[in-house]
């Protein structure tokens, strides 16, 4: 017996599944730092069920990641007869606020000065590492580490320089454009590209199927975008996908606008 024929939404939101991931528990994470990140912002049982499940996720997956979840501090709940809503604790609005500039940025700002961080072999490693731990440093050997703006006020242990780059080398653009992450952006960047050539014209989309399609961009562009180095264009190999991934997201999301939480509900 033949299946009946997708509509526009199940072939939209089958594409930008990520195949890769589909930890429940992280894409609650993704949809909450998107559509619920101010105080007070809650989302109900029932809408979070409905916003998900088009992933073809289980109400019991569901279930058992927000209690992980409220578990690790997460989220909370509350109940209000038979009804729950969610919410970010105080800790994962904190969380969700450090990664938002670097997901929703639409164009970065590269510096043009840079410093370098250089450790002795083994008693000056712990001092970069908890460099490479506390601040957004790019990692250029086991014991170098280039960061944006001027040197800081480093330990006596580490030597540091204000530099520039006058020179590239391949092995540098390996490290900063690992095989892996070039693979998930063009991925990305494709399934952006069918899934804008299958949303129908404005006005044609509800508030779940909007806040669906938005969670499914939102959760696989950030796994992409926090291991992406904020670095200039000559890091990176000639064909690195990495800027049209980021206007294609961009592009996306704008013909999704984030719908209100209340419509969520009356859907």
């Amino acid at each position: 017996m033949e299946e009946p024929p997708q509509t526009w939404f199940e072939a939209c939101a089958r594409t930008l599944t990520d195949p890769q991931n589909q930890r429940v528990w992280s894409i609650i994470v993704s949809l909450f730092g998107d559509l619920a990140q101010k105080p007070g912002d809650r989302l109900s049982g029932s809408a979070l069920s409905r916003i998900i499940m088009p992933m073809g996720i289980k109400p019991e997956a569901i279930r058992v990641a927000l209690h992980r979840l409220r578990k690790d501090g997460w989220i909370d709940s509350a109940r209000t007869g038979r009804a729950s809503a969610h919410y970010l604790t105080e800790f994962g609005r904190a969380r969700s606020a450090e990664v938002t500039p670097r997901i929703y940025t639409r164009v970065p700002d590269t510096p043009a000065d840079w410093h370098l961080l250089i450790a002795e072999d083994g008693s000056g490693q712990s001092a970069l590492d908890e460099m490479l731990l506390t601040a957004d440093y790019f990692s250029l050997a086991r014991n170098a580490a280039l960061g944006a703006g001027p040197a800081p006020e480093a330990s006596e242990e580490l030597m540091s320089f204000d530099v520039r780059a006058r020179a590239v080398p391949d092995w540098v653009r390996a490290r900063a454009c690992p095989e892996d992450l070039a693979e998930s952006c063009h991925s990305l960047l494709d399934a952006l590209e069918r899934a804008a050539a299958l949303l129908p014209a404005e006005g044609g989309i509800t508030p779940l199927q909007t806040a669906t399609l938005r969670m499914l961009i939102v959760h696989r562009w950030r796994r992409v975008v926090l291991r992406m180095p904020d670095l200039p264009t000559a890091f990176f190999p000639p064909d690195w996908p990495g800027p049209d991934c980021r206007a294609a997201v961009f592009h996306l999301l704008d013909r999704l606008p984030r719908p209100a939480l209340s419509d969520l509900d009356a859907d």
